[in-house]
C-alpha cells in the first residue's frame, strides 16, 4: 500500500522543509515538493511537521528492582510510548550479579517479543567482570547487542575501577561502546548514613545525598579511564552542570565524549523534594536527582548549541502506591520517572520557546540515537529507503499533560498539568497508521532490531 503525505514540512537534523512524503508499504520512496502516485492514500498533513520516528534508547520496561516492579511492561510501555511519537525504544536487559549476559539476553526477549506495540532493541548491562563475561561479548554482537550499560553506583549492579576500565578496553576491540551511570558510590553511602543517622529520612535527603558534585567526579574519573583506554563512552542521564564541565574539559583534550540527557532534567528542580505531602515530594525521587533550576538552564544551553547528543527518558515507573515503600526511609522509595509518553511535546516546547531549533529536536530525538546505536540510516531519518516511522506534530494545537490522559500505568505524571506546545496528530511505524489524535490503533506489532555499530 502507498501512502502520500502532502501539505507538511519533513524534519530532519537540519531543520524543517517544506516537502510531500510518499511511502510504499514499510519504507519512504520518495520526498519532494508536488509528488504524485496515481495509486496512493492521500494523507493531508497542511501545516503539520512530519518528525522521523522518536527513538528513546533508554527505558526500563518490566524491571524488577528496589523489591518491586516496574509498573509498566513492555505492553503498556510501548504503547505509551507509541502515543508519545517514539516508534523505537531501546530497553536496557539486567542479568543479575552471577547470571550469564545471555540469560539476561533471554528473559528480555522473553519479556518483550509478541508484546511490544514499538520496534525495540536492547542494551545488556554489566555487572559483573570476569573471563566468562567477557567471552559472552562477541554472541551478543553477533545478536544485535553492540551497546553496554556499566554502573559507577548501585552494590547490586556497580562494577570497581578496575572492572570498568577493562570492560571499556575489551568493548573497544569489537567496536561497542559503553554508556555509564556515573555517580561516586563510596560518599554517596557515607551522606545516606549521616542523614539516616540524624533522623533526616524524608525525600528531601534524596538530593542532598547524591549532589551533583558526586556526578561530576565521577564523570572525570570515568573519562580520564577512557582516555587511557582511548575509546568513546556514552555519559548517560547527565544532569549536573559540574558535569558538563567534565565533558568540556575531555573534549579539549581530544576525547570522544557522547552526552545524554533526560527531559526532566531540563524541565524540573530539584525544590520539588520539599513538597508535603510526602507523596507530593516521594514521586520525583530518581538518580542522580533532580537539580537547581540553574542546572537545568545550564543543561538547555548546552542541548541548544550541540554539546548533548541524545535526550532520552530513563523511563522507569512506579505507581504511588510503590513509591509508599519509602515513607520511613528515602533509600527505600524506587527511583524512576515516568517519561516515555511526554518527552516529544516537552522537546517542542523548547521549540516553540525559541530555546532550541527544530532541526536539533530532530538530532537529539531521532537522528543521533540512531547513528550511536547502529540503527542509521533505517531509522532516525525520513528519507529513501528508510523505515516509514513517522510523527504527525501539529504546532498548532497545544496538549496538557495529566496522568488521566496516558497510556502508562503508572498513576501520575511529573508534569501534571504542564500545558505543551502542540500536540501529536498521529504516528506510523513503519507505514502503518499506530496512533490517530491520541488512541493506539495498532496492536503489538513491535519487531525487534538487530543493531550494527554505533556510527555517530
Amino acid at each position: 500500500m502507498q501512502r502520500l503525505f502532502k501539505g507538511g514540512s519533513v524534519v530532519s537534523g537540519s531543520g524543517a522543509v517544506r516537502a510531500d512524503l510518499l511511502v510504499d508499504g514499510e519504507r519512504v520512496a520518495a520526498v519532494g515538493l508536488d509528488l504524485t502516485a496515481p495509486d496512493a492514500q492521500v494523507v493531508d498533513v497542511s501545516g503539520a511537521l512530519l518528525f522521523p520516528g522518536f527513538l528513546d534508547a533508554h527505558t526500563h520496561f518490566d524491571l524488577d528492582v528496589a523489591n518491586t516492579t516496574t509498573a509498566d511492561d513492555f505492553a503498556s510501555g510501548s504503547r505509551s510510548a507509541l502515543r508519545g511519537g517514539t516508534t523505537t525504544v531501546i530497553d536496557f536487559a539486567c542479568p543479575n550479579k552471577g547470571e550469564s549476559l545471555q540469560h539476561g539476553l533471554d528473559l528480555w526477549h522473553r519479556k518483550a517479543d509478541g508484546r511490544a506495540a514499538c520496534d525495540y532493541g536492547f542494551h545488556m548491562t554489566i555487572d559483573d567482570w570476569n573471563d566468562a563475561i567477557r567471552r559472552e561479548l562477541p554472541a551478543m554482537v553477533d545478536q544485535g547487542i553492540t551497546s553496554f550499560k556499566l554502573y559507577m553506583t548501585y552494590p547490586a549492579m556497580m562494577v570497581g575501577d578496575r572492572d570498568l576500565f577493562s570492560a571499556l578496553l575489551a568493548l573497544k576491540e569489537l567496536g561497542c561502546i559503553a554508556g555509564v551511570h556515573c555517580e561516586n558510590s563510596g560518599v554517596i553511602d557515607a551522606l545516606i548514613a549521616q542523614a539516616l543517622a540524624e533522623g533526616r529520612t524524608g525525600p528531601a535527603s534524596h538530593p542532598a545525598c547524591r549532589p551533583g558534585p558526586l556526578e561530576a567526579e565521577a564523570v572525570g574519573r570515568l573519562l580520564r579511564m577512557a582516555q587511557v583506554a582511548d575509546t568513546p563512552v556514552v555519559i548517560v542521564h547527565l544532569s549536573a552542570a559540574e558535569s558538563l564541565a567534565e565533558v568540556r574539559a575531555a573534549r579539549a583534550r581530544g576525547q570522544t565524549v557522547y552526552v545524554e540527557t533526560c527531559p526532566h532534567y531540563l524541565f524540573l528542580h530539584e525544590e520539588v523534594y520539599r513538597r508535603e505531602p510526602y507523596t507530593e515530594a516521594a514521586r520525583f525521587v530518581c538518580a542522580p536527582p533532580l537539580r537547581p533550576a540553574a542546572d537545568c538552564d545550564a543543561l538547555t544551553a548546552a542541548l541548544a548549541h550541540g554539546e548533548i547528543q541524545t535526550v532520552s527518558t530513563d523511563h522507569c515507573s512506579f505507581t504511588l502506591a510503590q513509591k509508599d515503600m519509602g515513607r520511613d526511609d528515602f533509600t527505600k522509595i524506587p527511583g524512576g520517572l515516568p517519561g516515555v509518553e511526554s518527552r516529544g511535546l516537552l522537546l517542542y516546547t523548547l521549540v516553540a520557546a525559541g530555546r532550541i531549533t527544530c532541526g536539533r529536536m530532530a538530532q537529539v530525538l531521532s537522528e543521533n540515537p540512531a547513528k550511536l546505536y547502529g540503527l542509521w540510516p533505517r531509522k532516525g531519518v525520513l528519507a529513501p529507503g528508510s523505515d516509514a516511522d513517522i510523527v504527525v506534530y501539529d504546532p498548532t494545537a497545544d496538549t496538557v499533560l495529566t496522568a488521566a490522559g496516558q497510556a502508562s500505568r503508572a498513576d501520575y505524571t511529573p508534569y501534571e498539568g504542564f500545558r505543551a506546545a502542540g500536540s501529536i496528530r498521529s504516528v506510523y511505524l513503519r507505514g502503518q497508521l499506530a496512533v490517530d489524535r491520541g488512541q493506539v490503533v495498532a496492536g503489538p506489532i513491535g519487531r525487534y532490531l538487530h543493531r550494527g555499530l554505533p556510527a555517530l
